[in-house]
């Protein structure tokens, strides 16, 4: 229903491709469609999934499919449509992360671990492009508004004193890096920015921080 009604929404001047990107055939769909509108300037990876739970209490297909859908299809993207972003004089890849990329967060085990995964695979290829003109972007939001967080997430969210910021908010700031033309990690909201950095130069401080948060987080998880 969300998908139709964002479909209506954007009209006749987008050109709308459905496609099951956890399969190699709805990649290839997808690819294929790009190929033959040639002037690609520009991916952004924002499809994703979260799950809150206890590791121990994940489904392995719960698992799998979320390393998929937000590590493995990204990267595949992008290798894909590189000859095309490659071969315009400036083009950008903007792969949407979130500030669990940064921080180990109790609940989040799998969640975690894909987006640490893609950083990482960001960072490398930001690299990798440094001679092309393709920039490559992370953009780290923390918690969002979305259809994505279940009851619980919003719960915990509550009770931590957490913000949650509005698509919109990530949208804007999207648009204002892009006008950067400057590749680079971006994390968004303070003091998530913060926590990132303390994270990385004093992770005590942090688990600290988080084993208070423990109890809570263990009791909304179920």
């Amino acid at each position: 229903v969300g998908l139709q009604k964002t479909a209506e929404h954007l009209g006749p001047e987008h050109v709308i491709v459905a496609a099951n990107l956890c399969s190699a055939d709805g990649r290839e769909k997808l690819l294929d469609r790009c190929r033959e509108l040639g002037d690609i300037d520009i991916l952004i990876n924002a499809a994703g999934m979260s799950e809150y739970a206890l590791l121990e209490k994940q489904n392995a297909a719960r698992i799998e499919l979320m390393m998929t859908i937000n590590l493995v299809v990204p990267m595949l993207l992008c290798q894909g449509l590189l000859p095309l972003l490659k071969s315009r004089p400036e083009s950008a890849i903007v792969n949407i992360g979130s500030t669990f990329g940064s921080i180990g967060h109790p609940g989040f085990a799998s969640y975690c671990a894909s987006k640490f995964g893609l950083r990482g695979f960001t960072e490398t290829l930001r690299r990798e492009l440094a001679d092309t003109g393709v920039q490559v972007y992370y953009v780290a939001p923390r918690a969002t508004r979305t259809d994505m967080n279940s009851a619980a997430v919003v719960q915990l969210n509550k009770e931590l004193g957490n913000a949650m910021d509005p698509p919109s908010v990530v949208v804007d700031s999207l648009l204002r890096l892009l006008t950067r033309k400057t590749g680079g990690d971006y994390f968004l909201g303070w003091p998530e920015k913060l926590f990132v950095r303390l994270n990385g130069l004093l992770p005590r401080l942090v688990d600290s921080a988080l084993g208070k948060q423990l109890p809570t987080i263990k009791r909304l998880a179920g």
